[in-house]
């Protein structure tokens, strides 16, 4: 795995002249442009927000704050698992004709994504702001947060990338699965409303941990919880090993089955 993170690192020009290719071509003829990294999780929290404030009552001080602070870095994971894992199959040109390491490909994705995760920032402060919740120095905890979620989606990634060259249903079965794994997850209710003996399912959900150390961090104004942060980071770490030795494995039959 470090030789690889080594490789990668002297790709490292390619892979910023890539990502910033598909940040440009993500919104290339659209009037708007890269406004649409702010308009877009405005627009998602503000439906949210019609169907479970009014709706559906979930009675919650600041909700739409709330909703940002998980929707964001939600739509950072989802849209590059989503994106990731066809990323193989849609470079297969450039993987029989030029050399270059195959991971990234699915490393574009997470990087571009995550890009735009940071540029909405700004609304979830100012969204903050406005219901006047202030930060304090926890803020600083975001930064340990982010490497994790970009290390836990990294890993995955590979897999999902590396198993769809072989098996395409996975292309189809990638959204269903990130659909029924955001409503398992506290993004738009608080895990308070989750009853008790369904507990042990959030515990067991990667992504929940990590959710909630973003709300603690700029909703509640709250430290994450150290064994959350020490769980999730572990298990970044190993989807990470795991995930480049299943893409190693399956290398070898790109170039033949894309």
């Amino acid at each position: 795995m470090f030789e690889r993170l080594r490789q990668l690192y002297r790709y490292r020009a390619l892979i910023q002249i890539l990502i910033q290719r598909e940040l440009k071509a993500r919104y290339r003829g659209t009037f708007l442009g890269f406004l649409w990294s702010f308009l877009n999780p405005f627009i998602l929290m503000g439906i949210y927000v019609l169907v479970f404030s009014v709706y559906f009552r979930v009675e919650m001080e600041n909700y739409p704050a709330f909703l940002l602070c998980g929707i964001l870095p939600w739509a950072w994971f989802s849209s590059s698992l989503n994106e990731a894992t066809s990323s193989i199959i849609s470079n297969g040109g450039l993987i029989r004709k030029v050399y270059l390491p195959s991971e990234v490909f699915p490393l574009i994705f997470v990087g571009s994504n995550m890009i735009h995760f940071l540029m909405s920032i700004p609304i979830l402060l100012f969204f903050l702001a406005f219901f006047e919740i202030s930060l304090s120095w926890i803020a600083g905890f975001f930064l340990i947060v982010l490497v994790i979620q970009f290390i836990f989606t990294l890993g995955l990634v590979l897999i999902t990338s590396s198993l769809a060259v072989k098996f395409r249903d996975l292309l189809q079965v990638v959204p269903n699965l990130l659909m029924f794994w955001f409503f398992i997850t506290p993004i738009l209710y608080p895990v308070s409303m989750v009853p008790e003996g369904f507990r042990f399912f959030v515990e067991l959900n990667p992504m929940a941990l990590i959710l909630q150390s973003y709300q603690d961090i700029f909703f509640f104004n709250k430290s994450p919880s150290v064994i959350s942060l020490a769980i999730s980071g572990g298990l970044a770490c190993f989807l990470l090993v795991i995930g480049f030795s299943f893409f190693e494995a399956r290398r070898e039959v790109f170039a033949e089955e894309v």
